[in-house]
């Protein structure tokens, strides 16, 4: 094992992530001797680390000390927050009460458990169609051949967008969320990268915009295009970011949890034998399982808005407050054994999907989809093994394999 210092600590470095994954052993280091720690490192603004679960909770609850804004997320390529003036998407991310009440609840009900349930039938169906078309064969990118497919089919079915627009919002979900990595930004820099998928999504949900006003219909982008906030409706900028987040959060975090989800059940298989024991196990514990263990959401930064104190530490006005999902979710005071993956794990209070008034909007869907994939895999499944190494993608802010080969054997007569 790897020692460290809390001299020499990177859990930023978004290389280490794509060579070794996610910091746990570092995480583990800064839970036990600085839970709230001061990183400084060259070529990265200076913030606050904070990485227990109690600590997390603790500043999620309080927007109005620890304000969201445009800085989203600590990166070595972003070296200081950006001027408020210099906006690039402004959604429910980086927005605060009452502000932030006022936008979720334009879309709010069609993400209710009440509504999500309604679609359960049409997820199962989309799941049954996604893994019969693996049946044939013995080997496959489980990534862009499973895992995408299901969640981006899902959402973008909820905005009504037609079948063969669906492998351009993949594309430009990628390139949002991990515009370092090479396979997704080309020759480009981040901020080129940025730019321009800012402007194909911009271009692509204005027209969308005016053919739902034109001719609404029963779905989320008509939601939206016909939605007011205090009365009006919304900004042009607000409503296209809107629509950017949706997409790209409806699919991103719910694909990398399905993949995780698999390579933790190949890597224990006496976990996997379980599950295909007990199919129904994907209804509560296992889900929740997936969800603690692969923790898609690496971290969101706060802003501290006057001098405050936590755990010990002074933390002074303007400063940046990171809180690392993940590391809450293997707290040794919250969970026990909590480096041990086990689909049975009950209770289990993981910050998967945040806590507080950003907690995570589908939340309810991503659970849905995740126990269909699961339950109908373990249904159908006869065994499955890596069949080269996985890929990881370059990003400290979304975790995630981008490609991972496979070998297995389907039961075609199993349904």
């Amino acid at each position: 094992m790897a020692e460290f210092s809390l001299e020499t600590i990177d859990i930023i470095d978004p290389d280490l992530y794509v060579q070794r994954g996610y910091p746990h052993e570092e995480w583990k280091v800064l839970r036990r001797e600085a839970p709230v720690f001061y990183y400084e490192r060259p070529g990265v603004a200076s913030f606050w680390a904070v990485t227990r679960h109690a600590d997390i909770i603790m500043v999620s609850r309080q927007p109005e000390l620890f304000r969201s804004g445009q800085y989203l997320f600590v990166t070595v390529e972003q070296p200081g927050a950006p001027p408020d003036d210099m906006v690039f998407l402004r959604q429910l991310l980086n927005m605060n009460p009452p502000e932030h009440g006022a936008y979720r609840a334009v879309v709010n009900r069609r993400f209710t458990p009440r509504a999500v349930q309604k679609l359960a039938i049409q997820v199962d169906q989309v799941t049954a169609e996604v893994i019969q078309g693996i049946v044939a064969g013995t080997e496959c990118d489980f990534v862009t051949e499973v895992a995408a497919k299901l969640p981006l089919a899902v959402i973008a079915e909820m905005f009504g967008i037609p079948r063969s627009d669906w492998q351009l919002m993949f594309r430009l979900s990628n390139a949002m969320i991990a515009p370092s990595d090479p396979e997704f930004a080309g020759t480009e820099s981040i901020q080129q990268t940025l730019e321009r998928t800012r402007r194909e999504f911009f271009e692509y949900f204005s027209q969308l915009v005016a053919d739902r006003r034109k001719a609404p219909r029963d779905d989320v982008a008509s939601a939206l295009a016909n939605g007011t906030v205090n009365g009006d409706a919304l900004p042009p900028f607000e409503l296209l970011s809107y629509f950017a987040l949706l997409i790209i959060a409806g699919n991103e975090t719910t694909r990398n949890a399905i993949s995780g989800g698999l390579y933790a059940l190949i890597n224990h298989p006496e976990q996997m034998a379980l599950l295909k024991e007990n199919p129904t196990l994907m209804v509560k514990p296992a889900v929740e399982e997936i969800l603690r263990w692969t923790s898609p959401v690496i971290q969101f930064s706060r802003v501290a808005t006057a001098d405050t104190e936590l755990h010990g530490r002074s933390i002074s006005a303007g400063d940046i407050v990171a809180m690392f999902y993940p590391s809450a979710n293997r707290d040794e005071e919250v969970f026990e054994n909590p480096g041990r993956f086990d689909i049975r794990r009950e209770p289990n209070p993981h910050l998967a999907f945040g806590i507080g008034e950003h907690y995570c909007l589908g939340a309810n869907l991503a659970r849905l989809e995740l126990q269909a994939m699961f339950r109908q895999l373990a249904e159908r499944i006869d065994t499955v093994e890596l069949a080269g190494p996985i890929q990881r993608m370059r990003s400290n802010f979304v975790g995630g394999i981008k490609h991972m080969p496979i070998r297995y054997r389907i039961d075609p007569r199993r349904s």
